[in-house]
């Protein structure tokens, strides 16, 4: 049995990956998703298990010092980190999986995955990033302005990827990462 496909998305704070990663498991429900664990507390609809695995900041570091994190990184005051058994199951059974991540985590993953496939996800210009964030409601404006620079830092860092999409409309960036996810199966290495 040939081994699953390990996909990466990340990108800034509010560039809609969240979204665009529910988008995309409606039209390939067969892709897995990996549920991230964090600290951070859960916004209005979220559930846990579901959209995260919330987790108190002792139990995030007890699966940090126990190797149960197959990446980790503090962003924006909270942790976030992939518990590593989940991947690692899902690509020896063979199916494909992504992992939905900030761009720290994602760098980590490469060093440990250099074989998967990452995907940064860019806004259509900086304004609208600004606009997505303020539209969420849940944050203030200091914190707004340091999500901004973060933004902008990390979308430094898109040369460590291998594929670099615009989030102009869901629908359109969900089919330039299902071409992706066709190419990479197609792959003569594979």
């Amino acid at each position: 049995m040939a081994k699953g496909i390990l996909f990466i998305l990340s990108g800034p704070s509010g560039v809609g990956k969240g979204t665009v990663c529910t988008a995309l498991r409606g039209k390939i429900p067969e892709l897995v998703y990996s549920v991230s664990a964090t600290t951070r507390s859960p916004r209005l609809g979220e559930e846990d298990g579901v959209n995260y695995f919330f987790k108190s900041r002792d139990q995030f570091l007890n699966m940090m010092q126990n190797d149960q994190l197959l990446e980790h990184a503090e962003y924006v005051g909270n942790y976030y980190g992939t518990p590593r058994d989940f991947v690692e199951k899902t690509l020896l059974s063979g199916n494909d999986i992504i992992l939905e991540i900030e761009v720290q985590g994602a760098l980590q993953v490469k060093e440990k995955f250099p074989e998967g496939v990452f995907i940064f996800l860019l806004p259509p210009s900086l304004d609208e990033l600004k606009d997505r964030i303020r539209g969420r409601g849940t944050e203030n404006q200091a914190t707004i302005d340091h999500r901004m620079s973060v933004a902008v830092d990390e979308i430094n860092l898109m040369e460590h990827y291998d594929y670099a999409v615009v989030n102009d409309q869901i629908d359109s960036a969900c089919k330039r990462i299902e071409s992706i996810i066709v190419a990479e199966h197609c792959k003569v290495k594979r």
